[in-house]
Parts: structure tokens; C-alpha cells; sequence
């Protein structure tokens, strides 16, 4: 008899075959299957790593215990918040009370490298060298020296905040402040040109006018150190010509630095309470804030009208143009009082009137001749005439 649902026959090779097809086919059934669930399970865990993960350390941040209380109770202050510039520049120590290079202030070592030379010109030579003290801050040095001459005198020239140093590009410059045998020295102080960078906007040099009259004549000393390693220069000769901002600066620094033997100066900025409250270069949105007393007791200790009386400078002369409004007709009167004795004071009615006096580069006679002492011949740049300078 046969058995219900088996047949008699063997199975044929075809039957076999079947079967095992369709074992081979639940095999890969199962094994695709599987691929699939594999694919599923790492996709969840990829987006769990990028999306889930975040908010968990936000979470876990937020979850942060509160500050451990001082002594006195409060908690302590929360080192994250209130960031400024400050907290994003290299910590240095530089005391920003006083002009002078004392013990408190460690500025870096001088290094210098030489981004530029030309010596095209007959008259002069030039060269943009770039010299650091202080992390992030590098100052390029405009040095112009007339062709040919060995160690001829030098003058440090620093314009009035925002000039930047394009005028040294310039060729008749050039040749104006060499033409008399002087080498030129030029520069930008702190926070000014290539030397305002990584500072939100609200910080700039009359904000941080502190700062920037601390640190622009602290680099004027370490510039004049660095010259005198350069031996190409006479040091026993060396003058400094200062517009507005850079004239303060120039007091400043004179009077501490007794290698300064010459000063030139055009309104300089001063009386600080008197000139924030009435000078044109500060924005009335910004003027109640430099009012306030803090600010400037800050600035104080670096105020030209008590740094003026102490220049031992041997010559000094400082004019002032009645009508500028940078530097308010009080202040100019204050400054003027507290000059020393051996100053030379010049007026001047308008700017049309100190135009029509120093046009034609006449404005750097008086320096030049102050500090030539009858060695005219000796200094006399190469390829200028005699007649050229009487």
C-alpha cells in the first residue's frame, strides 16, 4: 500500500535539485534578511552618535554643579562668561601706568626679519622690517636712509592716529627726509593700521587709550634698543617727530628716554578730561563713557601736562593750530603751561596758515637743523648737490 501524500518513486535528480533551490533560496532569504537588519542597526547608531550625543553633553553641561562658594558666601564667578580680547590674547606682563620700561613690564626679546629692500633710488635706501616684543603684535619699521652715508643721524616719525604708512611708499618722501643726510625711522602705534587685528570694533585706540599710549611708547624704547644693535645709525643723534597722537606718545616717551635729544610736536593730545569732553576725534555715542571717572583715572598717569614739565629733551618745539578741533584750544593752553622752560612754542591761527608755513616739506626744516650741529657736509646724502641743500 502506498502511504498518503508519498509517492513510490524515487526522486528524480530534478526533484532533488528543487529542494535544494529552495533551501538555497530561504538560505539567502535569511541571509539578505539579515544584511538589512545589520544596515538598520548601524544607521540608528550613526544618527544616535550625531544627533543624540550633543544635546546628552548639552544636557550634562547644563547638569554642571554651580561654582563652589568663596569665603564669603558668594559663589565664585563663572570663568566662561564675560569673555573680551583680553581673554583671547597671550597673557604678558606690561604695565600700562607709566611710560617708562621698568621692572613690572617683561616685554619679549627683539626679533626682527626684513620683509623688504630697495635700493633703487640714488638718494635713499628703504627697507620694511618687521620687529616683535609682544605675542601678536608685530610692527613693521619703515627705514630710510640716504645712500652712502655710514651712521647718519635718525628720526623717529609717528602721525596722528588713524595715518598708517603709506606715505613711505611714496618717493619724493622718501627723498624730503633723506635730503638733508638724516635717516628716517617711521611706524604705527598700538592699535593702529597693521597692528588692529584679532579686537572686536568697540575696542580701538581712544577706547583703549590706556593701552595705547602705555604700549606705543614702551615699543618706542624698544625700537630705539633695536636700532642701536643694527650699528648703521648715530645714536648719539636721534630726534623724534610726533603729530597729534604721536606727539603725545613722543612726550611720553622722551621723558623717559634720554637717547631722544630732539623733539618736534604738532597738537599733541592732552588734558585728558578736558580733551575727551571737547575733542572732534571721539563720536558723541561714545563720549558719556570715557566721561566717567574710572575711565579716566585710568588714564591719568599718562597724561602729557604732567609728563611735559619732566623732558630733559635738550631742544623741544611744539606748535599748535588754534582752530583744529582735535585737540580742544583749553587743553593746548594747559599744555602749553606745563612745557619746560628751554621749549619753543609756535602758533598758529588756522590750518591754512600752518599749511602756507610748512608747505613743500619745510615742516621737517626745523628738526633737520637742530640736530645737524654744523656737520651738514658730513651727512649729505649721496647725489645731492650742495645747492640743493642751502
Amino acid at each position: 500500500m502506498r502511504q498518503a501524500g508519498f509517492s513510490q518513486r524515487p526522486a528524480s535528480g530534478f526533484c532533488v535539485w528543487g529542494r535544494m533551490s529552495d533551501r538555497f533560496e530561504e538560505s539567502m532569504k535569511i541571509f539578505f534578511r539579515s544584511r538589512i537588519y545589520f544596515a538598520i542597526v548601524i544607521f540608528v547608531f550613526v544618527f544616535a552618535a550625531i544627533f543624540v550625543s550633543p544635546s546628552l553633553g548639552h544636557t550634562q553641561e547644563l547638569r554642571k554643579p554651580t561654582p563652589a562658594p568663596q569665603s564669603d558666601g558668594k559663589p565664585a564667578p563663572d570663568p566662561r562668561s564675560n569673555l573680551s580680547s583680553a581673554d583671547l590674547t597671550p597673557k604678558l606682563m606690561e604695565d600700562f601706568s607709566t611710560p617708562a620700561l621698568t621692572s613690572t613690564t617683561a616685554l619679549g626679546s627683539i626679533q626682527s626679519l626684513e620683509l623688504e629692500g630697495d635700493d633703487a633710488d640714488p638718494i635713499f635706501t628703504r627697507e620694511v622690517t618687521r620687529v616683535q616684543w609682544r605675542p601678536a603684535d608685530p610692527i613693521d619699521l619703515y627705514i630710510v636712509k640716504p645712500a652712502g652715508a655710514k651712521k647718519p643721524p635718525v628720526i623717529l616719525y609717528l602721525f596722528d592716529y588713524p595715518t598708517e604708512n603709506d606715505h613711505y611708499l611714496n618717493r619724493e618722501f622718501c627723498r624730503l627726509l633723506t635730503k638733508r643726510g638724516f635717516a628716517a625711522v617711521g611706524f604705527v602705534p598700538a592699535l593702529t593700521g597693521q597692528r588692529y587685528h584679532d579686537r572686536p570694533m568697540k575696542e580701538w585706540f581712544v577706547s583703549e587709550l590706556r593701552e595705547s599710549l602705555a604700549t606705543s611708547a614702551h615699543d618706542v624704547q624698544m625700537i630705539l634698543n633695536y636700532l642701536s644693535t643694527r650699528g648703521d645709525v648715530d645714536m648719539d643723534r636721534v630726534g623724534m617727530f610726533g603729530d597729534g597722537s604721536g606727539a603725545s606718545i613722543a612726550i611720553l616717551a622722551a621723558a623717559v628716554d634720554p637717547r631722544i635729544k630732539t623733539l618736534d610736536l604738532v597738537d599733541a593730545w592732552g588734558d585728558w578730561s578736558e580733551w575727551i569732553a571737547k575733542t572732534t576725534r571721539v563720536p558723541e555715542n561714545e563720549r558719556p563713557g570715557f566721561m566717567k571717572p574710572e575711565w579716566l583715572d585710568g588714564v591719568a598717569p599718562l597724561d602729557p601736562v604732567k609728563w611735559l614739565p619732566q623732558l630733559k629733551t635738550q631742544k623741544v618745539r611744539i606748535q599748535f593750530v588754534k582752530t583744529v578741533g582735535i585737540t580742544p584750544l583749553e587743553a593746548q593752553q594747559k599744555m602749553e603751561a606745563a612745557a619746560p622752560a628751554n621749549a619753543q612754542i609756535v602758533h598758529y591761527d588756522d590750518a591754512a596758515a600752518f599749511a602756507s608755513s610748512n608747505s613743500g616739506g619745510k615742516g621737517f626744516d626745523w628738526i633737520e637743523q637742530q640736530m645737524q650741529a654744523g656737520t651738514t657736509q658730513q651727512y649729505r646724502a649721496a647725489g645731492e648737490s650742495k645747492r640743493s641743500q642751502q
